[in-house]
């Protein structure tokens, strides 16, 4: 890295800029701490909620309402989740989108005036969030990765990174530390998730952070083949055709059929089921988005067919993150705390996906959480961050000097990764030869994170986005080769069922060599009791 230009020492740093970082950085400066939050891109633009919208988990405060939800969310998730905190998010949620409101977001209002407070629009979303963590006191570092945590025998103690536009490198010291920075979608092009390359995760395992749930992560999401936009949810309205124009498929909700018709053939869809200008305009109002990339290629998707792919969203929609030990979003390293789609987010979701509505509220709950957590730890040792005697913890992808012989070729690289990881051969239809092979492959590119980073701004941030790439990629294969069976986003093809033996998490640690551990849940009786036709 270049000389420093920038050094901060403050109480809590938050890492990452979309509504889990931007929810940290509020709450932690609304407990009185000192705070600085870097991102990556622009906070109020970058990420995958900025450019798009999401609907919320809201269920009325009413016991019986909820407790169905707990109860369905358990069930479909495997077992793996907690009720507790699936009951924490509902309440919590619930006082953040209250908080939006107040500080201007406009909710639509029913007959009788009461806000649906169901659905928020992206750009309006962060352009309010941006605004509150300014007049919080919070300082924005924008287009600033982190590239590496600071720690000593006492946990975290801040992290280091450059800005891309500049070339001035940064150290920011603190007592606590939240990492933000997403999920992996492994440069997959979907729409908002360039940035969202795994680096909060390597970084933390680099001071000795957990990871659990990591091989929940075979989640594709279609797209228009030359856009970018996942919002797969306007297929319901889809006929899907082959190459000749033959139907294949109706009204597609799930999406589950596509990877199987794609494994045949080219893949066309067509919204012809909205077969009157009342649904065509609903459809066009409720996600506008959907259609830009459409209508810039000339294509009427009401009455056009348009070809699909199916773009991997990775850890990003999966669920596997850092695993978190407390109530307060704390990793298992002191000091460094985690929310988001960084954090893992199987308390709530168990084996499955949290879709928009529960990964949308676990990103602002647990924000919320991890900020305030990260404030209170920072606050009771605040003044020591400048007496400790921090090093750097980054390694993989940032090698320099003469010990490095040679240069790390970044691009080749990061396609001979996204060779192992993006084809649905490989990661949506698993098998133990398909997974166990590219996992061979993906050991075998270690050695390459030896290499000399390039000396640009743009080659040190790629590097450790190969780097990240890479681990992560090996983590989601080496977890997914310890879960043999299938439970909702894990699925083995020489284990097709579900094996109640198994209801437990799967505990990572690691980078050159990963360990696996496992986590009881306190919920695994219930489905054994279940399979065993017990009453619950």
């Amino acid at each position: 890295m270049s000389q420093l230009k920038k050094e901060m020492t403050v109480d809590v740093l938050v890492l990452g800029g979309g509504p889990a970082g931007a929810w940290s950085a509020w709450s932690a400066a609304s407990q009185g701490a000192k705070v600085v939050l870097a991102d990556k891109g622009y906070l109020g633009t970058s990420g995958a909620t900025a450019p798009g919208g999401t609907t919320l988990l809201v269920i009325p405060p009413i016991a019986e309402l909820r407790e169905q939800a707990v109860q369905a969310r358990l069930k479909a998730g495997g077992y793996l989740s907690e009720n507790a905190w699936i009951h924490r998010v509902l309440d919590q949620v619930e006082q953040n989108l209250a908080q939006v409101e107040q500080w201007g977001y406009p909710f639509p209002k029913d007959e009788e005036g009461n806000s649906l407070r169901t659905h928020l629009h992206g750009p309006e979303y962060m352009r309010i969030m941006r605004k509150v963590v300014r007049k919080a006191g919070v300082t924005i570092l924008d287009q600033s990765p982190a590239l590496e945590l600071l720690h000593d025998e006492h946990g975290v103690g801040g992290a280091r990174g450059i800005n891309r536009l500049t070339g001035e490198s940064w150290e920011v010291k603190a007592n606590a530390v939240v990492m933000a920075t997403g999920g992996c979608a492994f440069l997959s092009k979907g729409l908002g998730c360039n940035v969202l390359t795994g680096e909060g995760l390597l970084m933390s395992a680099e001071v000795g952070a957990d990871l659990s749930g990591m091989e929940f992560s075979r989640q594709y999401a279609p797209s228009f083949a030359d856009g970018t936009v996942t919002r797969g949810r306007m297929l319901a309205w889809a006929t899907l055709y082959d190459a000749d124009g033959h139907p294949l498929h109706r009204g597609d909700r799930t999406f589950g059929s596509i990877p199987e018709l794609m494994l045949k053939g080219p893949v066309y869809a067509s919204l012809d089921l909205a077969d009157t200008a009342e649904k065509q305009d609903f459809l066009r109002k409720a996600h506008p988005i959907f259609f830009m990339p459409l209508e810039r290629a000339g294509i009427d998707a009401f009455k056009q067919k348009f070809p699909l792919t199916l773009r991997y969203e990775g850890t990003m929609r999966g669920t596997g993150g850092l695993r978190l030990s407390g109530t307060d979003c704390q990793t298992t390293v002191p000091g460094l705390y985690a929310a988001g789609d960084a954090a893992s987010r199987e308390k709530v979701t168990g084996a499955i996906s949290g879709g928009g509505a529960y990964n949308a509220s676990w990103a602002m709950c647990s924000g919320s959480w991890a900020g305030q957590g990260a404030a209170q730890h920072a606050l009771s040792c605040r003044g020591q961050a400048n007496s400790r005697k921090l090093t750097a913890a980054g390694r993989y992808g940032l090698a320099a000097g003469a010990d490095a012989s040679e240069t790390l070729e970044v691009k080749p690289l990061i396609a001979a990764i996204q060779r192992e990881i993006l084809p649905l051969q490989i990661n949506y239809f698993r098998s133990e030869p398909g997974i166990s092979s590219a996992l061979k492959r993906l050991n075998a590119l270690m050695p390459y994170l030896n290499g000399q980073a390039p000396a640009s701004v743009q080659g040190i941030v790629q590097s450790r986005e190969a780097a990240a790439m890479l681990a992560v990629g090996r983590w989601m294969y080496t977890a997914a080769l310890a879960r043999k069976e299938t439970r909702g986003l894990q699925k083995l093809a020489e284990y097709p069922e579900l094996d109640p033996r198994q209801t437990h998490r799967l505990i990572l640690s690691g980078i050159q060599h990963i360990s696996v551990s496992t986590e009881a849940v306190p919920h695994a009786h219930e489905l054994n009791a279940l399979k065993e036709g017990q009453t619950i």
